[in-house]
């Protein structure tokens, strides 16, 4: 039976984020609550729904009525289930991953659409998640800055993970791949995309992923990039979301950057992520 919702949007910031109210993700969702949904995310880049309860199965069912689910390349997957991605931190461990400003998987020649983040183990405090708006972070850049980067393209890599698997393992619960460093994947994007359903412009680069710009050295192009970086992160563009078991994260990967905060040592967190694709920036 399809479930047919009146939505109550509420917006966290003048900047990006909503909490949705109103809907139990467990059941079917009618066209025109999908639809709402979907609008939701364009409307404020990144959504935010509470006290859900969720099998595997039914955040695969949720995150598949917004499109393909893809495989992540480099991280493993909870078991009997591939395109669910495990992101856990035990009390051991001293590292999270996700802890500097980034879009997932822009490494990809397709990157992700959006990704869905359901909180299954949370933490009384701590760990909460800081969302970034990227057409803000392009509308406010200095025009000095626009003039440089318009009509540029830089290569994003999977090396920053990739290149110590090892070294990242040893101090995270949330693994790579063993053989994640087999084939680099590299990909070439417009450091200013154009979002594909709303035709806004919004800043592309990501201090993890965006390697080198095209036409230049990796010396020649950190400069630049890091006063791109240190733009983009700038409070007023940002919402921060604190989790609660139950909440289930969705973000707009095209057009927002993410960070977690690692500030709950000694206590344990286990998320579910599902990535939906996504297709070639333009």
């Amino acid at each position: 039976m399809n479930t047919q919702t009146a939505l109550e949007v509420r917006p966290l910031t003048g900047s990006c984020g909503a909490e949705l109210f109103g809907v139990d993700l467990s059941q079917a969702l009618s066209a025109d609550t999908v639809k709402a949904i979907r609008q939701a995310l364009l409307d404020h880049n990144v959504i935010f729904f509470r006290e859900q309860t969720l099998t595997p199965e039914q955040h695969r069912a949720f995150t598949r009525q917004f499109g393909e689910v893809v495989v992540n390349p480099v991280y493993t997957h909870v078991e009997g289930y591939p395109d669910i991605m495990p992101v856990i931190k035990e009390p051991n461990d001293r590292y999270n991953i996700g802890d500097t400003w980034h879009s997932d998987m822009s490494y990809m020649q397709e990157p992700p659409l959006g990704s869905v983040l359901y909180g299954r183990d949370i933490p009384e405090y701590g760990g909460d998640t800081l969302f970034a708006n990227m057409y803000l972070a392009y509308d406010l850049l200095p025009e000095a800055l626009r003039q440089m980067i318009d009509g540029r393209q830089a290569y994003h890599s999977d090396r920053y993970l990739t290149s110590r698997i090892s070294e990242r393992n040893a101090g995270r619960s949330t693994r790579l791949k063993a053989d994640a460093d087999a084939k680099e994947n590299l990909a070439l994007h417009p450091m200013v995309r154009t979002h594909e359903e709303t035709g806004r412009k919004c800043l592309y680069v990501n201090f993890p992923f965006t390697w080198q710009i095209e036409g230049l050295s990796r010396e020649e192009s950190l400069p630049l990039l890091h006063q791109l970086y240190a733009h983009a992160a700038r409070p007023e563009f940002a919402c921060r979301f604190r989790w609660r078991k139950g909440s289930l994260a969705f973000w707009d990967n095209r057009c927002t950057m993410h960070y977690a905060c690692n500030d709950y040592q000694g206590k344990r967190r286990e998320m579910h992520r599902m990535t939906i694709a996504g297709g070639r920036p333009q």
